[in-house]
């Protein structure tokens, strides 16, 4: 942990997912560095990126990793799903076959990383709307059946990329906070019960979903 006014209270690994060529690496730039890179090469296994912010008064640093699409690295990305409290689930809204891929990458995620990893299903390429192949409706209806968190991005035009972040860290953040919580009220950290059910609002349209978490696991 850093020292003085560089302290870090917090560092969450969020992991990119989702086909080649959906745009991850750039949802990544946008986020990390607010850049944007027409010319941008598909990533070669696994890279990352952090951005230090402020959550709630604490220092958060994000660990993003941006995992490549292609089948051939799948093996080796998997690894980098363990320890992981946060995923982007990226499809292309111009890529109907990106989107129905979905739900394997969303099985994959849930063999390796922990069981309340909180996961954000992401339509990138918003800015293409007269190519669109799926439809908002209908991945608005995948998320909710799953649970998860639903936005449409543009990295392009840098439309939700920080929504979509902000909305996974913090809500890691709250339930690393009430685990936290419930250690200083006398609950063991490997005994931690579980939170009270909550509902999570999906953004877009008012809609929400209602979701019980566990405490985090302590990594």
């Amino acid at each position: 942990m850093a020292a003085g006014g560089d302290r870090i209270d917090y560092v969450f690994k969020v992991v990119l997912i989702g086909d080649s060529a959906v745009g991850k690496s750039q949802i990544l730039a946008r986020f990390a560095r607010n850049e944007f890179s027409l010319d941008s090469k598909a990533t070669i296994g696994v890279e990352f990126q952090t951005r230090t912010l402020v959550i709630h008064n604490k220092s958060v640093k994000a660990q993003i990793w941006d995992t490549a699409g292609q089948e051939r690295y799948r093996a080796v990305t998997s690894a980098y799903y363990r320890g992981a409290v946060g995923a982007l689930l990226v499809y292309d809204i111009t890529k109907r076959q990106s989107f129905d891929h979905i739900p394997r990458w969303l099985e994959e995620l849930r063999s390796h990383a922990d069981k309340n990893i909180v996961i954000m299903l992401v339509g990138n390429k918003s800015d293409l709307e007269d190519q669109r192949a799926v439809s908002t409706d209908d991945a608005k209806e995948f998320a909710q059946a799953e649970g998860l968190f639903f936005l449409e991005t543009s990295a392009l035009e840098a439309t939700n990329v920080e929504s979509s972040f902000m909305t996974v860290l913090s809500e890691i953040f709250g339930i690393v906070g009430k685990r936290s919580l419930s250690s200083a009220d006398g609950q063991s950290d490997g005994a931690a019960p579980p939170l009270a059910g909550k509902k999570i609002v999906i953004a877009g349209p008012a809609q929400e979903i209602p979701k019980s978490w566990a405490c985090c696991q302590s990594s």
